[in-house]
């Protein structure tokens, strides 16, 4: 059974920064695409980021230049460093990582985790 286990998240005042961390655990074959996405209350899930296992980095507008995703293929692992944090940024992150896996192709999802921007 894959899990993805998130941390990172917390309370950080504007123009800080914060490091989310996304582990894939459990027998997976291979990992392809790896992402973060985000829901603010009220709002629908949205895309933060994502990588593929090979090819360029997408990023919504709202964080390019402030976000950046990077992936660890040797731990199983997927990073979001979020810098120059604005209170619209405040949400429950969630990661979201494509596998094969004995089950075949699954998209799975973290449990997420939140982030608040706030002075």
């Amino acid at each position: 059974q894959v899990q993805l286990v998130e941390s990172g998240g917390g309370l950080v005042q504007p123009g800080g920064s914060l490091r989310l961390s996304c582990a894939v655990s459990g027998i997976v074959f291979a990992i392809n695409a790896m992402g973060w996405y985000r829901q603010a209350p009220g709002k629908q899930r949205e895309l933060v980021a994502t990588m593929p296992s090979g090819g360029t980095t997408n990023y919504a507008d709202s964080v390019k230049g402030r976000f950046t995703i990077s992936r660890d293929n040797a731990k199983s692992t997927v990073y979001l460093q979020m810098n120059s944090l604005k209170p619209e940024d405040t949400a429950v992150y969630y990661c979201k990582v494509d596998v094969l896996s004995r089950s075949g192709l699954s998209a799975d999802w973290g449990q997420g985790t939140q982030v608040t921007v706030s002075s």
